[in-house]
């Protein structure tokens, strides 16, 4: 399985991660590491996320959480691809906009 991320779930993750160095010190490279390894689970097995039943969605749309680091990876099958839509702290106690 090819991985694509949108720009939005792209700025999501690039977000969380100079947000996790800047105020993580002790484990600097955690959500980092903990994405990679996420991405990793979905590529081998694509639907391993429970499906997302939220709002008008034009493709189904799986979230699987990063329990480590709180937030949920957002993300729908199309064709061959695992297209990443949002990165989303679990804590945030709202839904992102897909």
């Amino acid at each position: 399985m090819k991985l694509r991320f949108t720009l939005q779930a792209r700025a999501d993750a690039e977000r969380a991660q100079t947000w996790w160095r800047r105020n993580r010190p002790a484990a600097p490279d955690a959500f980092e590491q903990e994405l990679n390894a996420t991405l990793e689970r979905i590529r081998r097995n694509p639907r391993l996320g429970i499906l997302y039943e939220q709002g008008d969605l034009e493709v189904p749309v799986r979230r699987i959480l990063m329990a480590k680091t709180t937030h949920h990876l957002y993300y729908a099958l199309q064709a061959d691809d695992v297209v990443v839509l949002a990165v989303w702290g679990a804590q945030r106690g709202r839904r992102p906009t897909l």
